[in-house]
Parts: structure tokens; C-alpha cells; sequence
């Protein structure tokens, strides 16, 4: 069996020269969150940005919800593969970042197809559960605390069709998933989400070595 090809500096830098489409937005946006505490580490990088409007595309999806917004980098690329009355429901504990993004959204034409909610995100599918009701999204993107994965991961099931996409970020967490002593509730959190995928029957999944992992959940 082959093993992992390593994605050393030259070899991601070809990748990119191949296959990113990238465009001045994107980048001003990416380049504008880097500059941001935190910025650079908590951004998804491009390559997942197009991956991730590569599936809204694929799945076919009109309702698309993400749990998560940062600077609504993610938003953007997701938004921009939505057909025009397509909506994306985007949840941010706070709306200091999120404000961010909004600029960006509405200069690219797609803001009116982004929903944003603030609160805390497990209330806030609470929510969404009674509104809309069960089977309400056609592919959900998760990238929030990871304390929190398994609850979020859960709701999300409840609101997503049969033969919907979870899309679940950091899911190898900086490599520290396998490290025994690394024991904080945000490790903790990506370990036991990362454990109950791989023996739920509801679903079937893929963990992508890529980025910071990213687990494909397609719902049974």
C-alpha cells in the first residue's frame, strides 16, 4: 500500500499553481484575516474554500448551513457556488469578524444569499431545528470550538436531508489528535467526534488528509 505523499513547501506550491482558481477578492480577503490575531491559523486555506464550493456545487445544494464564520471566508466561497435563491446560514458567537466578511459578501454580489446568525451556535440549532424543522439543509459545514464538535455534529444530523454533506474542518487538529499527551477539551472534543463518525451507522465518511483534516459525512 502507498503511503501519504508529504506535502512539502515546493510540492503544495505546484498544487496550487495547478489547480487553485483563485481571484483578487478571495485573496484580499484572506490576506486582510491573516493580518488578524489569530488570523492566519484560524482561516481555512484556499485550496479548502474551493473544495468547499466544489461540494455545494457537486451535492447540488440550495441550503447550506456553517457553523462557524470567522471573517466569512468559507461564507464567501460556499455563497458563490449557491444558485441566486439559494441561502446560506452562517453561525458566529460574535459579529466582530463576521463584519469583516460582510463587506466582502456584499461587494461580490452574494450577500443576500447569506443568513447570519450571532449567539452561541448549539442555541442557535436549537433554533434553526424548531424553524425550519428537520431535513432543512442539504450540506452543513462545521468549523467552530471543538469542545462543542460532537453537539454541533448531532443538531446538524437532525437538520440535514438523507444523502446531505457534513463537511467537519480541523478534524486532525494540528496532528494533536495523536498525541496521548494532549489531554485540552478542544483536543478531547475532535477525538471523541472523530471516534463516534467511525462507528455511527447513520453515515458514511472519508477523512481527507488535507489542510488540518477534513471529515466528508454523507448522511444515510
Amino acid at each position: 500500500m502507498a503511503d501519504q505523499t508529504a506535502a512539502t513547501h515546493d510540492l503544495l506550491a505546484y498544487v496550487r499553481k495547478v489547480s487553485l482558481r483563485d481571484d483578487d477578492l478571495l485573496r484580499e480577503l484572506r490576506e486582510t484575516t491573516a493580518d488578524l490575531p489569530g488570523g492566519t491559523a484560524m482561516q481555512v486555506m484556499a485550496e479548502e474554500g474551493q473544495l468547499l464550493a466544489f461540494l455545494v456545487g457537486l451535492t447540488g445544494a440550495r441550503a447550506v448551513l456553517e457553523i462557524g464564520t470567522f471573517t466569512g471566508y468559507s461564507t464567501l466561497c460556499m455563497a458563490r457556488a449557491l444558485p441566486a435563491d439559494g441561502v446560506l446560514v452562517s453561525c458566529d458567537i460574535d459579529d466582530r469578524w463576521p463584519a469583516i466578511g460582510a463587506d466582502f459578501w456584499k461587494r461580490d454580489g452574494v450577500g443576500s444569499r447569506i443568513d447570519l446568525r450571532i449567539g452561541d451556535a448549539a442555541a442557535t440549532l436549537d433554533a434553526l431545528l424548531a424553524e425550519r424543522g428537520p431535513e432543512s439543509f442539504d450540506l452543513v459545514f462545521i468549523d467552530a470550538d471543538k469542545a462543542n464538535y460532537v453537539r454541533y455534529y448531532e443538531t446538524s444530523l437532525a437538520l440535514l436531508r438523507t444523502g446531505g454533506l457534513i463537511v467537519v474542518d480541523n478534524t486532525l487538529f494540528f496532528g494533536r489528535v495523536a498525541d496521548p499527551a494532549a489531554v485540552d477539551p478542544e483536543t478531547a472534543g475532535v477525538r471523541a467526534l472523530n471516534r463516534m463518525l467511525h462507528e455511527d451507522p447513520r453515515v458514511e465518511l472519508s477523512l481527507l488528509v488535507m489542510a488540518d483534516g477534513i471529515t466528508l459525512v454523507r448522511k444515510r
